[in-house]
């Protein structure tokens, strides 16, 4: 126990943090190219058509994995948010601020994947769907947390009440989970759960393997953009005139 708390005080230190997800990012990034590949190879090319929808239901192994991902890293946005208003963790406030980007890009993806699947299947790209209306307002939080940070001068500012926005838009993410369930929508209802899923092995396999490289793509992708923003903000301290030698020379 007591080296968990020393990982988690270490992590804590913008040096140390560089030093440690400098060596991290080249297993994160092998990981998700060999990860992705897999998956898109097993899910566009060995993968069957749906008996229903044909071809066009091979755009769930980018929509649906977007989609897991936009809500979880929202899950993140916010607790690195609460870390770092009750703890003051700075790290974690510079991850909570560069987790929100990306969060936008996975449910951008998330949204027009969707509509591309909806034209075959509904007949139009966009319904006011609940489930659709809720992923849509999810991006609008994570724009809306961007821009309030963005609004201040003062980085340690910025990050509290983006933080605070963060926490309060936490209350969307039940209704996008429970709309199929709550309301009678368009979208169809979940196909995997903890009580096993109705995929075929065939095509549930590379739903979870994109799931698991779009994980990787969001580690590797928070550890560059947190270890620019560090730099930026450190950047008249001494440990960043260290490593701007170090890697100089």
């Amino acid at each position: 126990m007591n080296r968990v708390w020393l990982f988690f005080h270490k992590m804590g230190s913008p040096p140390w943090f560089y030093r440690f997800s400098g060596k991290l990012l080249p297993w994160l990034w092998g990981l998700f190219f060999v990860l992705a590949a897999w998956g898109l190879y097993l899910g566009l090319v060995k993968a069957p058509p749906d008996y229903l929808q044909g071809e066009s239901a091979r755009i769930m192994y980018i929509h649906v994995p977007a989609a897991w991902m936009s809500m979880l890293i929202y899950v993140l946005v916010a607790a690195m948010g609460l870390i770092g208003l009750v703890w003051h963790v700075r790290i974690a406030e510079i991850m909570a601020i560069c987790s929100a980007p990306i969060g936008a890009f996975f449910t951008a993806i998330a949204l027009a994947t969707g509509s591309l699947w909806g034209r075959p299947t509904w007949g139009t790209y966009w319904v006011w769907d609940a489930r659709l209306t809720s992923e849509l307002v999810l991006l609008f939080l994570y724009l809306g947390v961007i821009a309030l940070y963005n609004s201040f001068d003062e980085p340690r500012k910025a990050a509290r009440a983006a933080s605070l926005l963060a926490l309060v838009g936490v209350v969307n993410l039940p209704i996008i989970h429970y709309s199929v369930t709550w309301w009678n929508t368009l979208h169809q209802g979940t196909s995997i759960s903890a009580s096993g899923s109705s995929i075929h092995p065939s095509m549930l396999w590379p739903l979870l393997i994109m799931a698991v490289a779009t994980k990787f793509f969001y580690a590797a992708n928070l550890l560059v953009r947190t270890r620019h923003r560090l730099l930026l903000q450190d950047h008249r301290k001494q440990w960043v005139r260290n490593v701007i030698m170090k890697e100089g020379s």
